[in-house]
């Protein structure tokens, strides 16, 4: 298995001035191999494979004009050529957007492999530094000096914090023994999630807690004038701001996560199309603050090492509109609906929890055909959209009338 380790990093002034060397011609090698992939294409209507974009960074290198390339390390301008053909065969894939090019306000990062980093002992030396990178460990239970990682990616924030990654390749972790539990999740807005058993997990909302002071940063940084120290300042202050945001949430989503594995050997969530859904403007800031695409993500690759089975329920399934007592298929709901009665059953049903109980019975049901269910050891999903439906007694639509 194959894991990382994200520790602070605190370089001293030589350090983070060969770090930002580092990120500037990095930043240079990816927009120029960027541009010049367009127009190859454009002109040439060829594509451009790793071996063509490496040759093409041994001749900027090789370039009077862009010597100081060659005063930092290769490695993370080597890495950054192989990252760019990854993101275009993610593309070409329809796994991930068109590569963009890099801007020097974002987020920095220098990858090194084996040949650009010396670590022992628990200390860091990198490439073209006389001195170890001092970094915070933050595992109690894992002595750093037994570490062996197999590449290293040093990082800087916007706000201006470090930070140094350790990829690691470790031994398949132990199983969680099993719970006999089941679970169906119902991800919202009002409730970030509803569990088939009714546990309902409230949504902390991170960035509408911080938005009034998010706006106030944003409207100093908006008087300011550009290229000065003040400006500078307020950006500052303004990326603290959404750092905070991110990590609060990240911490809400880790502890859920964990809990819903740790507690259940099948879980059950709705195959949500979050890009599609934050096109809906009045409530794209609310889906956007949930995290849902993290929270799955998460669910995926600790439900995998833990040894527990995740089930993708189908897109088009209308969980909210269909009895869990009897299958009776409503012709419509609105969304103020939160609560409604059976007009076959005369079951009163929760609006969320009885979308639970039908994302585990609809889960359940493909499950039997292998289909949309993450094992563990497995990182493939199988759609079950070409399934046949199997005939269950609770928890599949029926239309009123017998149709």
């Amino acid at each position: 298995m194959r894991t990382a380790y994200k520790c602070r990093a605190y370089p001293d002034f030589e350090q983070a001035s060969v770090l930002n060397r580092t990120f500037g011609c990095i930043r240079v090698v990816w927009n120029r191999t960027l541009a010049w992939r367009h127009a190859r294409y454009d002109g040439e209507q060829a594509r451009t494979n790793f071996t063509q974009a490496s040759a093409y960074l041994t001749g900027l290198k090789a370039r009077e004009d862009l010597g100081w390339l060659n005063e930092v390390s290769s490695v993370p301008l080597q890495q950054a050529i192989r990252h760019q053909q990854a993101a275009f065969s993610n593309f070409f894939a329809g796994r991930a957007r068109y590569p963009r090019y890099k801007s020097r306000d974002g987020r920095q990062s220098a990858e090194y492999t084996r040949s650009g980093f010396r670590y022992r002992g628990g200390r860091l030396f990198l490439a073209k530094m006389s001195t170890p990178l001092a970094f915070t460990w933050s595992w109690p239970g894992i002595d750093p000096a037994s570490v062996d990682p197999t590449t290293v990616t040093v990082s800087r924030d916007p706000c201006g914090r470090w930070y140094v990654f350790f990829a690691v390749d470790l031994a398949d972790p132990e199983q969680l023994p099993a719970t006999g539990a089941v679970a169906g999740v119902d991800l919202g807005i009002k409730d970030f999630a509803v569990t088939s058993d009714g546990e309902k997990i409230p949504n902390p909302r991170r960035l509408a807690r911080r938005a009034k002071n998010l706006a106030r940063y944003q409207r100093r940084l908006a008087r300011c004038q550009k290229g000065s120290a003040n400006r500078a300042k307020a950006k500052g202050k303004v990326a603290r701001a959404h750092r905070k945001v991110r990590a609060s949430r990240a911490d809400f989503l880790h502890r859920t996560s964990a809990r819903l594995v740790r507690d259940h050997d099948v879980i059950v969530i709705e195959d949500l199309a979050v890009k599609n859904m934050v096109r809906n403007r009045p409530l794209a800031k609310a889906i956007s603050d949930c995290g849902w695409g993290e929270f799955r993500r998460q669910l995926e690759y600790k439900a995998a090492a833990a040894g527990r089975h995740l089930i993708v329920a189908g897109r088009w399934y209308p969980s909210s509109k269909t009895c869990s007592a009897c299958g009776d298929l409503l012709a419509s709901l609105s969304l103020n609906t939160r609560t409604w009665q059976c007009p076959s059953c005369g079951t009163r049903h929760d609006r969320d929890i009885n979308a639970a109980k039908n994302i585990l019975a609809a889960g359940l049901a493909v499950s039997a055909c292998g289909a949309d269910v993450r094992h563990s050891g497995s990182s493939r999903v199988r759609s079950a959209v070409k399934q046949e439906p199997r005939p269950v007694t609770a928890g599949i639509p029926v239309h009123q009338g017998g149709e």
